[in-house]
């Protein structure tokens, strides 16, 4: 059976943010972030600015080492779980890592606006369930675990959310640790970090190019944002 695409006005300028992003989907096959859940944060924009005040305040103040701050319905503790979190998976190497991007506020002020209630409960108990993990294997939170210690983790949990997304069945939640590794993911690579340090990126090339020679070792290069 076709999908019906939504009725929309004709008039571009009378489409709204809401509308575009009916649009999108239609062209995607409706599968956007979650679904409906770029809808759902679009309806809530209003709602959702402090919250952005908020997360890029946060962001700010732990790339000056400061302490992380409360985002959306995240406290402080959380924000800093998840920075942790973040950077273990993206580390700072040659160029700076996940906690120095704002990763941690990112995924909160994600959280927090773009998923459902159900996705959000999955979400913050699959954190519980991570620190609690980290507490049983190395006898410390994830927060203050040796950063050996936390690798060993999230790689085991990489291995369990691989294997638990090829099997899960029609309706079953995302694995937890999947939805946290997306997002680390998404953050960093549209960072102002990940986009000029860690890729290549111009703001407006002089021409197409379809094939460019590669040399092994470059940086690949950022999308247009």
């Amino acid at each position: 059976m076709i999908p019906t695409t939504p009725t929309l006005p004709e008039n571009p300028a009378l489409i709204t943010r809401r509308e575009a992003v009916l649009r999108v989907s239609a062209l995607l096959g409706g599968t956007l972030v979650g679904g409906q859940a770029l809808l759902t944060a679009c309806a809530n924009v209003d709602a959702r600015r402090p919250v952005a005040e908020r997360a890029r305040s946060s962001a700010a103040e732990r790339a000056r080492g400061g302490a992380a701050a409360a985002v959306g319905g995240f406290a402080a503790s959380d924000v800093e779980l998840l920075d942790e979190i973040a950077e273990t998976i993206l580390p700072d190497t040659t160029t700076p890592g996940a906690k120095a991007a704002g990763v941690g506020p990112f995924i909160a002020l994600m959280v927090t606006d773009v998923y459902d209630a159900d996705e959000q409960r999955t979400f913050r108990e699959g954190m519980r369930t991570l620190d609690d993990e980290c507490r049983r294997a190395h006898g410390a939170a994830f927060v203050a675990a040796m950063p050996a210690q936390r690798l060993a983790l999230l790689e085991r949990l990489d291995r369990e959310q691989m294997q638990y997304m090829r099997t899960r069945g029609p309706g079953s939640p995302p694995h937890y640790f999947r939805m946290m590794k997306e997002l680390a993911l998404l953050g960093y690579f549209t960072s102002e970090i990940g986009y000029t340090q860690a890729m290549r990126y111009v703001e407006a090339p002089g021409r197409f190019e379809p094939c460019v020679a590669y040399t092994p070792g470059e940086t690949t290069w950022a999308p247009h944002a």
